[in-house]
Order: structure tokens, then C-alpha cells, then sequence
């Protein structure tokens, strides 16, 4: 959803236009995590200046410019952070986007993702200690609260107050989801930042050698304070500089993910739920709000495989696009060095040793939201069949409405991109409560759900930036499909169904290529029906997911109302909407309800439907009887939703073109849903 970036040069020259200009190319790496508006904060000549507009980044940097900016001053020493804003609280306004300020004169200002839940009773404590209010932000209520403990603690205190520490006492009051990251005038070289369940990293970069990889956790003796308290904390001077040299030149870059960080430096920590970071010095400290048993006593430097040309558009004119057209080489990714074509053998490192505890399972739980819910839906049949256990797919939010019964011996999958997905977190949460075995299938090292679960499948399709989900879904699709063949590699009955599937897997990213290449007849199908109100989709079997995925890419970047239909649901409802102006999609492939989508088809043709159909090469029979056919290459029963899926991406993005939508940042949607 929302997304933050903060910049910190420490004794490294950097001039007023360079950091400026870094803020802004930071939020539109950020942009694809969708926002209505967006604003910086810098040190001006006087005080912290603030800047904010509703709409696009390109519109605040416009904003920017009309400003009065000398952008030669240099800095030795300087904090900016910046923000994109999904609104939850208060319309999408000047006012209401980030970054948050305490009061006229900018002391404290504030930059977050998440939703405060308590926000109102903190709220109602400030109005009667007498502070007002500008906007209808939970997130100003925040930094108010910071000023009033600053306030509060300056006074009792009589001595200055730590920045961190502020921060901390501050956190302990806040109840919901959150990511957030902190400049003051009254610490100017300093930024803390603190997170809990909304993602959050650290990139480090110095000419000065990096002498550790673990960041020690740091802890203060008092855990825990009240809102009325006017207990102050006694700071823990205890730290570790990364450098071996004091003053070492550093820049600290904080970001809601890497990609807006992969430009400057590969050298990152992600920080954990409860950790408060912070910068004083240009020494780097963690701490933690509350102690468990559990924790671990470092945070890790990690080193990013991203690379800078992996988020760029390069000859496409959408990202979307790209990563339709990227899909041969992500499912090659997603399988290389975990499936031997030779020996039809398949290897998970991630799970491999927890393999002989999932066999022993109850059940599986596949758990997920959207597009990643699809895909457990499209190979749900697979696992059924390959590992004869009962498999349940399950949407986040249902499955945390109903409280569903979860057991010691079940194992559940939590399938997300981002691996930041709030109701997939909350789910995870839910399970490990109840002692099942928790298996992450992402996207992305290093996210909450890969660190949170027991083990693990890394899908490897590389960065995904466009809003609506393409490649992630096939590798997604692949991923499972490659669990269910490692679970059934000991049962002799099986060997010869994996053969053939391991066989379509293989022949997969050519075919995919074949596909690709039949664009421009998708795109001449996108001009008869760029036009239309609505949409439906239809299919059984192995194609059900690939229509509700199908018809969610419509909706999402055409805005146009589209509908999956489960092909035998036919005569139970959808059937009365068909007739000759209501464009109708039907997927019927050579599998095994061959014959029933046959019969689904001449049941829409004899209601004077217009249907156009996806079907396999040569299928004479059933392309006669469709208004239109796209003609694909046929593979395996359950691998052919990986192929009949590519028109139907294709078949969006070319309609939401012809529409004049953006593709890749569409109306009311984020990338990342980081929040319920």
C-alpha cells in the first residue's frame, strides 16, 4: 500500500537538489504499490520544509519546483523522507498525505504505512491536553503524540531527551499495523524508525569496509509505560558501529521495499515486528519494545540479488506488459536447480527437510489472497490427486472470519507475492498459535511471511511492478506443481503421470513463447470488445482458476465487470444473462470435461451467445462452433492453465490500453495490501 523512503547522508557531502532528487526517483520506484497522493520532507534554511500534493509523484515533483529551493546547498549531514499514501483515514487531500507534521513550524514529521486502530482514544487524550488538529489522518495523531511526549518529558526531565527514545514510549501506545519513520528539527541528524506488521528495511552504504554482518539487538531495562505516565526511560548507551572507522562517511536508506534502495546499495536489513531503528552519530542501532524469549539477539546485512534493469520498463510501455512477456524466462527461473529433466526427480531445498513431517500431515491448507489465491485453486486437482491427502484453499479474510478449526498436524501454505499480504500475515499469525507446520511460497527474500513460516519455496520470478499479477502467478502455479511432484516422487503408481508432467514442464517456456507470439491477434479481439460493459468467462476442470484469474486481470485494469464462471453452475443462474450482445469467453481444452465444456458451449451458442472460445490447436470441432477461436498449444491437463492464461493477460492490458487506463497503476488498487 503506502509507501516510505528516508535518506540519511552522514559526512558525506550531498547538495539540497541531489537529496530532493533522490526523495522523489525513491517514490516512483515506489509508485506500482499504488497511492493518491504523496509528499517529502527536507531541511529547509529555517525549519523543516514540507511538501505534499495530491496525485501522481510526477505532479508533487512539479510541485517541488514551484517552490523558491536553493538546490546547491550542501550538507554534511541531512534527514529526508518521503511517502506515497494509500488513504484509509481522510480523502485523498494536501492535508491529509505525508509526510505528517506536529505543528506550523515542522518539529517532528512523520512518514507511515499501516493503520492505527486506537488512533481516536489517543486522539481524544491530545484534544484535552489541548493540541488541535489539521487533518482526518490517524498518522497525525502519531507525531502529535511525539511532540506531547517530548513536551512532557523535556519539562520533568529538565535534560535533553533521546530521539529513539521518545519514539519508543510513543510505539508502546499504538495499537494496529504500522511502518514508520521519523525526522525532527530538534534532532537533525538523526532518524528513528520502528514497524510492526508492515514491511520496513535498512540499506547501508559507506566507502568505509562493513566489518560485521549482524546488527546486535539492544534492549532497555524498562519494557513498558502508560500514556498518563510521566516515567521517562533511561537510555542504553550500548551500540555497535558496522565501520571500523569512527565518523565513517555513510548513507542509511529506509524503504518500504528494496526496490527503491537497489539503485544506491545491495547491503540491507530487514527489520523485525517490534524493532525501533535508529541513526545518531552515523552509528546504526536496533532495539526491541518488548522481550521475548524467543528473539533473536542480531539482525542480519543482507546482500539483494535484485538488480537496477530488473524494475525498469526497458522497450515496453508498460511494466504489466514486460512481465507478460517475461513469463519464459521467470518459469525457468522458478524450476532451475529443483527439477532434473534427466532423472524426473524434483528437489525443494526450502522444504526438503520438513518433507517427511508434511507427508504425515492431516491435511493441507493452502491460504492466500487475489491472484495468489487463483493459483492455488488452479493446482488444487494436482495436489488432490498426486498426494491422495485433502487439500483446502482458502481466501485470508473468510478464513479468519470463520475462525476455521486448525490443527497440530496440518500444514498450512501462505501464498503471497509480496509476502507481505496483511490478511495472509494474520493467517500465518493464527496458524502458529495452533501449532501447525507454516510454509511461505513469495516472491520476495526476505518478507515477513519467508521469515515468519517454518520453511519455505522462493518463486524466483524476478521483481513484479505492475499492480495487476502476470508472471507471478505462472511461477506461483509452477512452484505448486513442483511441491505436489516432490510429495509423490515414492509412489510407484504416480511415476508415470509425474513423468509426463515433469515431460509439460519442460516443453512449458517454449510454448509459452508460442503463445506470446499470437499478440497481435489478441490485440485485433481487444478492439471488438474494448467497448463492452461486461464480460464473462467460463470453464471447469483444471480452466476454473484460469477464469477467475482471467476475469480479475479484466476488471482490474479495464475496469470493466467481468465474471468466472464454473462452466457446470451453467444452468444454475449465469445462463439467463447470455445473449448476443453479452461477450462471453469459454476456455475448452482436451482434458477430461472435454465433453461437458463441449456441452456448456452449445448451451451458450443456443442462446444466441457470440462466445469466444480458447481451445487447443487443431480442435476443428471446436472452433467451428465459436465466434471467434484463439488457437494454443496444447499441453498436459494440469499444466494448461499456465498457457490459457497468457491470452487473457494479454487480452487485458491490450483493452485497458485501447481504453486509455494506466496499466500499471490502476484506480483504487495497490501492489501490496498492507493493511485489512
Amino acid at each position: 500500500m503506502c509507501g516510505i523512503f528516508a535518506y540519511l547522508n552522514y559526512m558525506v557531502p550531498r547538495s539540497r537538489g541531489y537529496i530532493i532528487d533522490a526523495l522523489i526517483k525513491a517514490l516512483k520506484r515506489l509508485e506500482y504499490r499504488g497511492y493518491d497522493s504523496a509528499g517529502i520532507a527536507y531541511d529547509g534554511d529555517d525549519n523543516t520544509c514540507i511538501i505534499r500534493n495530491k496525485g501522481k509523484v510526477g505532479a508533487l515533483e512539479k510541485a517541488v519546483k514551484a517552490h523558491n529551493i536553493d538546490y546547491d546547498k550542501e550538507f554534511d549531514k541531512h534527514v529526508g523522507i518521503a511517502h506515497t499514501r494509500w488513504a484509509t483515514h481522510g480523502i485523498p487531500s494536501e492535508v491529509n498525505s505525508h509526510p505528517q507534521r506536529s505543528g506550523e513550524n515542522n518539529e517532528f514529521s512523520v512518514v507511515h504505512n499501516g493503520i492505527c486502530t486506537n488512533y481516536k482514544d489517543i486522539k481524544q487524550f491530545l484534544l484535552n491536553k489541548g493540541y488541535t488538529f489539521e487533518s482526518e489522518t490517524d498518522t497525525e495523531v502519531i507525531v502529535k503524540m511525539v511532540r506531547y511526549f517530548y513536551e512532557t518529558m523535556k519539562k520533568d526531565d529538565g535534560s535533553d531527551v533521546d530521539f529513539r527514545v521518545i519514539i519508543e514510549k510513543v510505539v508502546h501506545q499504538l495499537e494496529g499495523a504500522f511502518a514508520l519513520v521519523f525526522k525532527s528539527s530538534h534532532y537533525p541528524d538523526e532518524i528513528v524508525a520502528a514497524r510492526r506488521g508492515s514491511p520496513l528495511l535498512i540499506g547501508v552504504k559507506s566507502s568505509s569496509k562493513i566489518t560485521t554482518d549482524q546488527i546486535p539487538i539492544l534492549y532497555d531495562n524498562q519494557m513498558t509505560v502508560n500514556l498518563s505516565s510521566s516515567t521517562t526511560f533511561r537510555r542504553n548507551e550500548s551500540t555497535m558501529n558496522l565501520f571500523a572507522e569512527v565518523d565513517a562517511e555513510v548513507e542509511y536508506y529506509f524503504a518500504s521495499d528494496a526496490s527503491a534502495v537497489i539503485e544506491y546499495t545491495n547491503r540491507v536489513i530487514f527489520l523485525e515486528d517490534d524493532d525501533v531503528a535508529a541513526v545518531s552519530n552515523g552509528a546504526l542501532s536496533i532495539h526491541r519494545i518488548h522481550r521475548s524469549g524467543s528473539d533473536p539477539s542480531h539482525r542480519d546485512v543482507a546482500t539483494l540479488k535484485m538488480e537496477l534493469q530488473q524494475i525498469m520498463k526497458g522497450n515496453f510501455k508498460a511494466f504489466m506488459q514486460k512481465e507478460i512477456f517475461e513469463q519464459p524466462e521467470s518459469v525457468v527461473n522458478t524450476m532451475r536447480g529443483r527439477i532434473d529433466f534427466d532423472n524426473n526427480t524434483v528437489v525443494l531445498g526450502g522444504i526438503k527437510s520438513h518433507i517427511h513431517d508434511i507427508k504425515r500431515c492431516r491435511r493441507l491448507i493452502f491460504i492466500a489472497c487475489g491472484t495468489s489465491y487463483h493459483s492455488t485453486v488452479a493446482t488444487r486437482q494436482l495436489l488432490e490427486e498426486l498426494t491422495e491427502l485433502p487439500v483446502m484453499v482458502e481466501l485470508a479474510s473468510d478464513f479468519l472470519d470463520r475462525r476455521t478449526p486448525i490443527f497440530r498436524d496440518d500444514v498450512c501454505f501462505f501464498v503471497s507475492q509480496s509476502g507481505e499480504t496483511a490478511d495472509t500475515l494474520m493467517a500465518l499469525k493464527y496458524c502458529k498459535e495452533r501449532g501447525a507446520l507454516n510454509v511461505g511460497i513469495t516472491n520476495t527474500v526476505g518478507s515477513s511471511i519467508s521469515r515468519d513460516t517454518h520453511c519455505g519455496v522462493h518463486i524466483n520470478a524476478g521483481p513484479e511492478i505492475g499492480v495487476a499479477s502476470t508472471k507471478a502467478y505462472t511461477s506461483q502455479f509452477v512452484a505448486i506443481v513442483l511441491f505436489a511432484l516432490m510429495m509423490s516422487e515414492d509412489r510407484i503408481s504416480m511415476q508415470s503421470r509425474r513423468q509426463e508432467i515433469i515431460k509439460g514442464l519442460q516443453e512449458l517456456p517454449a510454448k509459452i513463447k508460442e503463445i506470446l507470439d499470437m499478440d497481435n491477434e489478441i490485440e485485433q479481439l481487444a478492439k471488438e470488445l474494448y467497448q463492452q460493459k461486461s464480460l464473462l468467462l467460463m470453464g471447469r476442470g483444471y480452466n476454473y482458476a484460469t477464469c477467475l484469474e482471467g476475469a480479475l486481470k479484466v476488471k482490474e485494469i479495464t475496469y470493466m465487470h467481468s465474471e468466472g464462471i464454473l462452466a457446470g453452475e451453467l444452468k444454475h443462474g449465469p445462463l439467463a444473462l447470455v445473449d448476443k450482445a453479452m461477450p462471453v469467453i469459454m476456455i475448452v481444452m482436451r482434458d477430461k470435461v472435454y465433453s461437458k465444456c463441449q456441452n456448456a458451449l452449445q448451451q451458450v451458442v443456443a442462446r444466441h451467445g457470440r462466445p469466444v472460445v480458447i481451445c487447443c490447436k487443431g480442435d476443428t470441432a471446436t472452433a467451428k462452433e465459436a465466434f471467434k477461436a484463439i488457437e494454443i498449444p496444447e499441453t498436459i491437463d494440469c499444466l494448461q492453465g499456465i498457457l490459457s492464461i497468457i491470452p487473457l493477460q494479454l487480452l487485458a492490458f491490450h483493452v485497458a490500453t485501447l481504453r486509455g487506463f494506466d496499466v500499471d497503476f490502476p484506480r483504487n488498487l495497490a501492489k501490496s495490501v498492507t493493511v485489512e
